[in-house]
């Protein structure tokens, strides 16, 4: 099989693997901190190397991501690209070729994801243009919610609007694809059972899964609900968006900005959307902000483990879950009543299981790309 490439587009920033057999994963790694400082941390299996590339946006670190890569793909075909694509709509349940049909459908769905979609699709057309024969694939973050109760899809407006597509999504599909295989082949007990995934990183979001499948998840609408994240709000009472139009005189654009750009940790310290700066931080404002940070995690574990009905497992993944033992420990520091108590030791030791109660608490490295690999190895 000729060489795949899987591109992951997050909100700051852009992931890249190339598997050059199609099976075994290669050169890869990602642009961080785009908007900002931006920096390109590249792999090509000596160990990590990273430099400064200075501002650049997803068009710009897609450019920098083929230019680092062309020494590996000397001489191999590309015969498949494999993206990340953030919102899939309401009925597709799987991957898909990205035709032009399937493209047309995609770009009808940026204004669900505006912080992500147009990037996705961005990325899209850049790997068209340099691999033009290669099949490129689409693996949706919302397919894999599409089985949720209808109570945990619905908001309760006047049905027409449920209809037209306002409802609950749900996002991170890949993320808990990953986490739901890697119970199954581990854990298989727990997979059967009912676990909590929290995949926190500057987006952020939980998962309920029984059986290994999705029934309930902390985002709904858009990736702005639930739990706060780097940039974004979360959960907010949409009295406040009103207030905000009213009252205050702001457009759509620029409550839009407001809501994605410039809350969560961001906003509520008033210094940075990074966790790891947080946390070095002696500024209360800094201190402030991980607080609500973790009340909210608490609060959310505790409503998804009502939807489940109980609770067998806590995983945590994601860039501040997998890195952040101080995040992890304090999130279940009130959830003894759940069942939840992390072993200190084991925590700081980032080992897979840190927990010290009846309830399993893990903590799993996710890896999208590989979902992303396997679904363009499908269609090659």
């Amino acid at each position: 099989m000729a060489a795949l490439l899987t591109l992951n587009a997050g909100s700051s920033s852009l992931k890249f693997s190339l598997w050059p057999d199609g099976v075994t994963r290669g050169a890869g790694g990602q642009v961080e901190q785009l908007g900002g400082a931006a920096r390109l941390v590249f792999d090509g299996g000596d160990g990590e190397e990273a430099r400064e590339i200075g501002p650049v946006d997803h068009a710009g670190a897609l450019e920098v991501i083929l230019d680092a890569l062309a020494p590996a793909l000397a001489g191999r075909r590309v015969s498949g690209v494999g993206h990340r694509i953030v919102h899939g709509g309401a009925d597709r349940r799987g991957p898909a070729r990205l035709t032009a049909e399937v493209v047309a459908e995609l770009e009808a769905l940026a204004p669900f994801a505006p912080l992500h979609q147009p990037h996705n699709l961005a990325g899209l057309r850049a790997a068209r243009a340099v691999f033009p024969d290669a099949v490129q694939v689409g693996a949706f973050d919302t397919a894999f919610h599409r089985g949720h109760p209808w109570v945990n899809d619905t908001f309760a407006l006047p049905r027409e609007y449920y209809e037209a597509g306002v409802r609950r999504y749900g996002f991170h599909g890949l993320s808990y694809e990953y986490i739901a295989g890697v119970l199954a082949a581990e854990a298989p007990e727990l997979h059967a059972g009912r676990v909590i995934v929290c995949h926190l990183g500057n987006g952020a979001s939980m998962c309920a899964l029984k059986g290994g499948r999705s029934v309930g998840s902390t985002m709904g609408f858009s990736a702005l609900d639930g739990l706060p994240m780097g940039t974004r709000c979360g959960q907010i009472d949409p009295g406040v968006l009103l207030y905000l139009m009213d009252r205050r005189g702001m457009s759509a654009g620029e409550i839009t900005a407001l809501l994605y750009r410039e809350s969560g940790l961001k906003g509520l310290s008033g210094i940075t959307s990074d966790m790891r700066t947080l946390e070095a931080s002696d500024d209360p404002r800094a201190g402030e902000a991980i607080d609500y940070f973790v009340f909210r995690l608490s609060r959310e574990i505790g409503a998804m483990a009502a939807v489940l009905g109980g609770l067998d497992g806590l995983v945590f993944t994601g860039g501040i879950g997998e890195n952040s033992a101080l995040i992890r420990a304090r999130a279940v520091e009130r959830l003894g009543f759940l069942g939840l108590a992390v072993d200190e030791a084991a925590n700081a030791a980032r080992a897979r299981e840190i927990g010290a109660g009846p309830v399993r608490i893990l903590r799993v490295e996710t890896d999208e790309e590989s979902v992303i690999a396997a679904a363009v190895r499908a269609e090659v």
